[in-house]
């Protein structure tokens, strides 16, 4: 028995010993096979600069509806939120002295009127002189203007809404005494929101009218693209701003009175920039591949910002430098490579 175990050992060790040179040969024909990958230049690109600035959202068509008389008010058919039409009614005052001098004022232009038919006729029969008939016709025309007066005062006993619009605030309520000049109500167009922000005067030179710009409203978890519609001609001496204001496209989620942030373009700045696919992050280090010959050499790089597939690279590169972008996951340095046409 101890013989055969001898030489089973024996007959091992011979076939392991023979085929030793070949997976040696094997593994070496392996290892030395070149790695197909595509590459990329690293190129020195100019990296647009935002710079951001607070705003506030407002309605483009808004008004404060104020009383032009004095009264108290008897019916106010809108609250707070209420959605309104032009022309609808919004706060009735009552205005009982100038109702009274209406009809005063009514009564005196049917009288002129009687006065004027009453002098042509006679002045038509030579009985009366053309000075009277003159004189009745200014009179009647000077009641007419009372009555016109007298009547538009009495409309402006019921305020109703210049535009379609949202009751946005409400400072009174019935039974209040309204008196010339006092808000009432505060009506806006919430379809048509813009934001107004002041632009530092370093940089609004170079804005224009028409121009578009990113606005990010958090409250809403929004970004839109706005466009500028008025820019002032003067800066604030105080805070060196201009104000500038912004359409934005309708969007239900926008509130009057939100804050924004407006991102403006600035100076921009030359960077290294290399395809994003080509960094391989390792830990807290980021690796990149650069081609050296027909070998994958390692570079540990700084990264900065990436954006639209690019990265920046801050350090470990240097411009024109060919970096593997594809296939270079599992490559090692020193390794044998093969780029693609």
């Amino acid at each position: 028995m101890l013989k055969i175990c001898t030489t089973a050992l024996c007959s091992l060790t011979l076939l392991t010993a023979s085929l030793a040179p070949a997976m040696t040969e094997t593994a070496g024909k392996e290892a030395t096979t070149p790695v197909l990958v595509r590459v990329a230049k690293a190129s020195e690109q100019e990296v647009p600069v935002l710079i951001e600035v607070a705003g506030t959202l407002q309605a483009a068509q808004r008004a404060a509806i104020a009383a032009k008389v004095t009264g108290v008010i008897t019916r106010m058919p809108v609250a707070l939120g209420s959605t309104v039409k032009a022309g609808d009614l919004l706060v009735l005052i009552s205005a009982e002295e100038i109702g009274a001098r209406l009809s005063q004022a009514e009564a005196q232009l049917a009288q002129a009127k009687r006065n004027l038919d009453r002098d042509q006729n006679l002045l038509a029969k030579n009985a009366a002189t053309p000075d009277a008939v003159k004189s009745s016709n200014e009179q009647y025309a000077i009641a007419q203007a009372g009555y016109r007066e007298a009547k538009t005062m009495m409309g402006y006993a019921a305020v109703t809404a210049p535009f379609d619009g949202v009751i946005t605030r409400k400072n009174v309520n019935s039974g209040d005494l309204a008196t010339p000049g006092t808000v009432l109500l505060q009506v806006e167009n919430n379809r048509s929101l813009q934001v107004n922000t002041a632009v530092p005067e370093s940089l609004v030179l170079s804005l224009h009218t028409g121009d578009v710009l990113t606005v990010n409203i958090p409250a809403a978890d929004t970004v839109v693209q706005g466009t500028i519609t008025e820019i002032a001609p003067a800066a604030d001496p105080n805070s060196r701003t201009a104000p500038v204001v912004i359409d934005l496209p309708a969007n239900p989620n926008l509130r009057s009175g939100q804050f924004a942030r407006v991102l403006l373009p600035g100076k921009g700045s030359q960077s290294l920039q290399i395809p994003t696919s080509a960094v391989v992050p390792s830990g807290q280090m980021d690796r990149v591949f650069v081609v050296e010959g027909d070998r994958a050499r390692l570079r540990l790089v700084r990264t900065g910002p990436s954006l639209d597939g690019t990265t920046e690279i801050l350090s470990g590169l240097s411009a024109g430098e060919t970096v593997i972008i594809a296939n270079n996951r599992l490559l090692t340095d020193g390794q044998t490579v093969r780029t693609a046409p």
